[in-house]
């Protein structure tokens, strides 16, 4: 990946809508070399997908909370159980496996704190094998996009 490669990169995390004329122009390219890289970058999967960004406060989910999730079985087993059953929670923005005190760090996103308490109970407090939480309410979000800085 050179220079132009990451400037398109950056140009398309901006907008990933424009057409092929305004990106070339952006990048300093001609339409026809331009739409090769752009089409070079999909296949070797650099760039994954499209998607609209989302207004979490329009979409019920303006509260973050970060959750530290420990479990009480770290076999792999249990570590599949509890991924699997993560990924069928829409409240769950982003879940991490940690090397640490704990074992999942946990994004998730409701409404507000008592939507947040009533997943807590709910759903949180239910998934495979969780022995323990400890959940750090968000004040501000100061950054949470969801693009790289590409350097020049």
């Amino acid at each position: 990946m050179d220079k132009i490669d990451r400037k398109i990169l950056r140009e398309l995390q901006k907008d990933g809508r424009m057409t092929m004329t305004e990106l070339s122009q952006r990048v300093g390219l001609t339409k026809t070399p331009c739409i090769d890289r752009v089409r070079r970058l999909e296949k070797n999967k650099v760039i994954a997908g499209y998607g609209a960004q989302l207004n979490p406060e329009k979409m019920e989910a303006g509260h973050i909370a970060f959750v530290q999730v420990t479990l009480n079985d770290t076999t792999t087993k249990a570590l599949q159980e509890f991924n699997l059953a993560v990924q069928q929670i829409p409240q769950i923005q982003s879940c991490h496996m940690i090397a640490g005190n704990f074992d999942y760090l946990l994004k998730v996103r409701t409404k507000d704190v008592a939507a947040y308490r009533q997943f807590l109970g709910t759903t949180l407090a239910l998934l495979p094998k969780v022995q323990q939480t400890s959940t750090f309410i968000v004040m501000e979000a100061v950054s949470d996009a969801v693009t790289f800085n590409m350097p020049e």
